[in-house]
């Protein structure tokens, strides 16, 4: 009698979010067995497919971890593939950064000893921020060779994250991910919706080079990545091809079929001001702003380009969907939900 092979295991933790979704149906479509690590309070407005099991983690009670997860699986087995998505991009205070993007990342491992489930590999979802501005001076794509300068407190946690994986002794792979969008999404959404009323908001006046990755293309880049990547390495993904401020205008009001936008470009100057006092304003409403003092040293670099050799090298990475495409695809959707008119 032939022996039944199990399908692999995959845990998605942070599911819930704007990535961990298409991250989630990516690994469905693989024929993977899908596990979503969510919190009690996660929205599954986009993990209604059956075949999902989910298991849930509280990572303010860090003991409770390794509990959560010997209840999923018995004693002896474990995922054979970990996807840690799980972050926070703008806070309220700039130490939650830290217990956000750190704390529960430690945590989470301790707990994956502690029950004895670590994976044949776990892949991280960290940041292009953790490298900083490393080439604005002298624009060049940003390698995987250039030492790390973050410049924000988010880009430091996350770097802080990336090191501690290195030391754990767990089988690890990290994704430097530069601007991540596609439907869902609500940070490039303002973008769009901005120009969909006529404005095109830039920021100081030496030219921009921007990098983008359509969030399906990030999806089948980290199972690829699984497959074929060995453990160890860190990589750079985005979409090899760069674009300015004024590409991305022209772009989106062709899909958006703007006939004018009128550009508006705001001083570095006008820029920290305003994000210092949006960012008072969050903290007296008790919500994260979206733009912040933390904000403003990510859109004030200049240079974002990114060199993708070593994970085309690697795992074939080869994203199909360009920036008029993806807004293509992006905008359609927006207008679909409502979010456009």
């Amino acid at each position: 009698m032939s022996e039944i092979v199990r399908k692999r295991r995959v845990l998605i933790v942070g599911a819930g979010g704007f990535a961990g979704g298409f991250i989630v149906e990516e690994a469905l479509r693989r024929g993977l067995e899908v596990w979503a690590g969510v919190r009690s309070t996660t929205s599954r407005k986009y993990l209604g497919d059956e075949r999902i099991r989910f298991v849930e983690f509280d990572f303010d009670n860090p003991a409770s971890l390794a509990d959560a997860m010997l209840k999923a699986l018995p004693e002896g087995e474990s995922w054979d593939w970990i996807v840690y998505n799980l972050g926070a991009t703008k806070c309220l205070r700039f130490s939650d950064f830290n217990r956000i993007n750190y704390e529960y990342l430690r945590s989470f491992l301790g707990a994956l000893k502690s029950a004895g489930k670590i994976p044949g590999k776990l892949l991280y979802i960290s940041s292009l921020s953790a490298m900083g501005p490393v080439s604005d001076k002298s624009p060049r794509p940003i390698t995987e060779r250039d030492i790390p300068q973050p410049n924000t407190r988010y880009g430091a946690s996350k770097l802080k994250a990336e090191m501690l994986l290195q030391m754990e002794g767990i089988p690890f792979i990290i994704f430097r991910a530069t601007g991540l969008y596609g439907p869902r999404d609500h940070d490039y959404f303002l973008m769009f919706e901005s120009i969909a009323k006529g404005w095109d908001f830039s920021v100081g006046y030496r030219k921009q080079m921007l990098t983008f990755l359509y969030i399906t293309d990030l999806a089948r880049a980290i199972f690829d990545a699984l497959e074929k990547a060995p453990a160890g390495e860190t990589y750079n993904v985005a979409h090899p091809a760069a674009y300015s401020q004024k590409d991305f205008r022209r772009i989106s009001m062709q899909e958006m079929g703007k006939k004018l936008v009128v550009p508006v470009r705001v001083p570095l100057w006008g820029l920290k001001m305003v994000s210092a006092i949006a960012e008072k304003i969050g903290v007296a409403k008790g919500q994260p702003s979206t733009l912040n003092r933390d904000k403003y040293n990510i859109m004030k670099q200049r240079n974002w380009m990114v060199d993708v050799a070593k994970a085309q090298r690697d795992f074939g990475f080869a994203p199909e969907v360009d920036l008029a495409e993806g807004v293509a695809k992006s905008v359609e959707w927006y207008k679909k939900e409502g979010w456009l008119r």
